[in-house]
């Protein structure tokens, strides 16, 4: 018997787990491995230099899975915004039926995409913003806590009240992000009313992930003390590996006599990041990670990751119900 949420029902999904798009993780490999595996897949469509790449990359992920996958859309706050449209409608043509969005004002990429009936599954950190997808139309609210990766917002809320917040207030199913990487988590994701859960930093740290095997044995050694937030003073929050270049950034944000961010700018470079990745130098740029790399002790492949998720998620319900006792009427 497998599980059966409203998020597996209308994605066609086995496990309700969905692998949360990633700046330069978000590959063909590894969202064909996470949907083979019966979680959802999604490729990071900015990851792509240009909407014709994403097309490829999602043609490319077809041949390597022929199960349902996802693109990821994230709005960022740029002076030069990329074309946001363009990478929507090659979601479109190309017969996409999930997007996850995320980031600022996404109403009109939203609006795009429900007109062709793909299903949004939206990121929020705050049940403000939660509120405000709501109303755009969006089918599921990721919630995302305080303990993720990327971008924390900026009300430092967990996931354990943001999370029963959402159940009480905003009427429209959401998974849980921010936390996750066991079976544990998803029973208590499950418990606390989502509907499945999404990770990211978990996912990084599997076989096919297309990342250096250094920075996948740098997370396994890792505790839950070794991310850094910088860029609060711009609110702009990032949770990020600490790392000596993040350390670096960090001591200049709080010692910068001008709150200038182009002071901060070189330290936090997306290109050294993504060298990070490529090279295994976990000191060559910042790059994000959650607090749950406490968590995370091995390097799996996606489908043993998901297999054993789902078994501990039922062994951890099973072991909750017996703990209730009926009372036997006298």
């Amino acid at each position: 018997m497998g599980f059966n949420t409203e998020l597996t029902r209308r994605l066609g999904i086995e496990a309700p787990i969905v692998q949360g798009g990633m700046q330069w993780v978000g590959y063909a490999e590894l969202a064909s491995a996470v949907s083979n595996a019966g979680g959802l897949g999604i490729l990071t469509a900015l990851t792509q230099p240009t909407p014709e790449d994403l097309r490829k990359e999602i043609a490319k992920t077809r041949t390597l899975t022929k199960k349902p996958f996802g693109v990821n859309i994230t709005l960022l706050p740029t002076m030069n915004a990329p074309p946001y449209n363009e990478y929507a409608q090659v979601c479109i043509n190309e017969g996409i039926k999930v997007v996850e969005t995320a980031g600022n004002s996404p109403g009109p990429v939203i609006k795009l995409l429900k007109s062709a009936g793909i299903i949004i599954l939206h990121k929020c950190t705050t049940i403000r913003h939660a509120a405000s997808a709501v109303k755009l139309g969006v089918d599921f609210l990721s919630i995302d806590g305080f303990e993720c990766a990327g971008h924390v917002g900026e009300s430092d809320i967990t996931n354990f009240i943001l999370l029963s917040r959402a159940r009480q207030s905003l009427g429209v199913p959401f998974i849980a992000s921010g936390g996750f990487a066991d079976g544990q988590g998803l029973a208590a994701a499950l418990a606390l009313g989502a509907e499945g859960i999404n990770m990211g930093t978990r996912f990084m740290c599997t076989v096919e992930a297309p990342i250096h095997v250094k920075i996948k044995q740098a997370i396994v050694d890792a505790s839950e003390h070794d991310t850094e937030l910088v860029m609060r003073r711009w609110t702009n929050t990032s949770r990020l590996f600490k790392n000596k270049v993040a350390s670096e950034a960090l001591k200049v944000e709080r010692a910068s006599t001008t709150g200038k961010f182009e002071e901060i700018a070189p330290f936090v470079s997306g290109k050294r990041g993504r060298e990070v990745f490529i090279n295994g130098d976990k000191d060559f740029g910042v790059w994000t990670a959650g607090q749950v790399i406490g968590l995370i002790h091995d390097i799996p492949t996606c489908q043993e990751l998901i297999t054993r998720i789902e078994k501990e998620a039922i062994e951890s319900v099973e072991r909750t119900r017996k703990v209730f006792q009926p009372q036997s009427k006298l």
